[in-house]
């Protein structure tokens, strides 16, 4: 396990320019008097979620004022361009969420976050922690953020009824019985194939597509120095994803990850490729979530091809450098990496803890699932591009715009040339 974990650091790690000038004491210290926590986490379930840990927060920290400056928008797209312009005027929130992996290398570099090695020392995380995650969020020797859940990304949500009404005898194994099962159900229900919504869900769709086709290794060594995105193999791959997305509605930019799910479990479209933070906005109660029920109203399967390969992202926070208040900032992060904090968290943002030794009884139905996935002894490990953790922010952006022209010209050639050209100047 741990070499393929190995692997994957490379890939993310590997070629980057050293950091200078980013030493820090993170040691505690400073205004205690409230934190300012920024996140992209408004949605149902994970809104929920961050609610139950402010709510311990809280409960721990009496005389800490918790202030909630989450911004709208899936994937955090809206978010981060808030927080960009923040951290450039030198307004930083106390802490911020960001994936972990090649996302954050930005802010290294810019000397816009402090590591948090003593941190870890100080809280005994690197024992609480698997070593193949710490290896992940390491730069230079210095670890800089604190991984509050994983998430896998290569998740295919489908509704069972319309499968059936298709004469689907179960989710689509691969990519080519994926194009298969669109068209049949196009053909004999009548039903929308594939829901989609705001552009980063192609994006994400991308990220699926590429390593159904390719394979974990081949997927990996796109994000290599180097890597050759104008093989056969990768132009195979993209003239799927133009062939997939043929079945699909392309929603209005409004429309976030959420109608795409939903229109799953309503029975209005039959599948839908999301990550599993979709579970906890399914079965959460309402107001919030859905209340549906898993067997009944949905199902799910690997995203077709990637059976065997855990496709991974994890949601952590940082520490600015420059936090208003910083001792505010410090109980925040011991939350946010406390096994309680973790645990009410996690159960509702349909994830699992990064922690190594979570309550295993609080996650059950598709959670249980991943919690066994996760620790597979034989389980493969790809970095999802789009989450932060494979491409880092440039790179992201190239690949963005990239897919945002191809929906509109739906030109291969000129999508995997611009791919190729993102690869060659994404400076990773």
């Amino acid at each position: 396990m741990r070499g393929r974990w190995k692997a994957v650091a490379a890939v993310v790690l590997g070629g980057m320019l050293a950091v200078s000038g980013c030493g820090g004491n993170d040691e505690g210290g400073g205004d205690a008097s409230q934190v300012e926590v920024f996140s992209w986490w408004t949605g149902p379930g994970e809104a929920d979620g961050l609610q139950a840990m402010k709510a311990d927060f809280e409960r721990k920290n009496p005389g800490t004022k918790f202030v909630n400056a989450a911004i709208a928008g899936g994937s955090g797209t809206q978010a981060q361009a808030v927080l960009a312009s923040r951290l450039q005027n030198r307004k930083p929130p106390d802490s911020f969420q960001g994936h972990a992996g090649a996302e954050l290398l930005d802010y290294i570099k810019a000397g816009q976050i402090e590591p948090l090695d003593s941190f870890y020392d100080d809280n005994n995380l690197r024992a609480a922690y698997p070593q193949q995650l710490l290896q992940q969020i390491t730069y230079q020797g210095k670890i800089y953020s604190v991984p509050v859940n994983i998430h896998r990304s290569n998740v295919l949500w489908y509704n069972p009824r319309i499968l059936k009404d298709a004469g689907l005898s179960g989710p689509p194994k691969t990519v080519a019985e994926f194009i298969a099962a669109l068209k049949a159900v196009k053909d004999k229900t009548g039903k929308v194939p594939l829901s989609l919504g705001a552009q980063w869900t192609a994006d994400h769709l991308l990220e699926n597509v590429l390593l159904g086709d390719l394979g974990t290794d081949a997927y990996n060594a796109l994000w290599k120095p180097g890597a050759d995105w104008s093989t056969p193999a990768v132009t195979r791959a993209l003239t799927d994803f133009a062939e997939i997305l043929k079945y699909t509605t392309v929603e209005a930019a409004s429309t976030d990850w959420q109608g795409a799910a939903k229109a799953v479990v309503d029975g209005k479209a039959a599948f839908n490729i999301m990550g599993d933070w979709a579970y906890g906005y399914f079965v959460n109660p309402a107001p919030n979530g859905l209340g549906k029920k898993l067997d009944t109203d949905f199902k799910y399967a690997p995203a077709p091809g990637t059976d065997g390969t855990y496709m991974w992202l994890s949601d952590s926070f940082t520490l600015p450098r420059g936090a208003p208040h910083r001792a505010g900032a410090i109980a925040w992060l011991k939350e946010a990496s406390s096994k309680e904090g973790q645990d009410l968290f996690n159960p509702k943002k349909g994830s699992i803890p990064a922690r190594k030794d979570a309550d295993r009884s609080l996650y059950k139905g598709y959670l249980e699932y991943a919690f066994n996935e996760w620790t597979r002894p034989d389980i493969k490990l790809a970095g999802s591009f789009w989450h932060g953790v494979a491409a880092n922010k440039k790179w992201h952006t190239d690949i963005d715009t990239a897919v945002g022209l191809f929906l509109q010209s739906k030109d291969v050639g000129k999508l995997q040339a611009a791919l190729v050209n993102a690869a060659k100047n994404s400076g990773q």
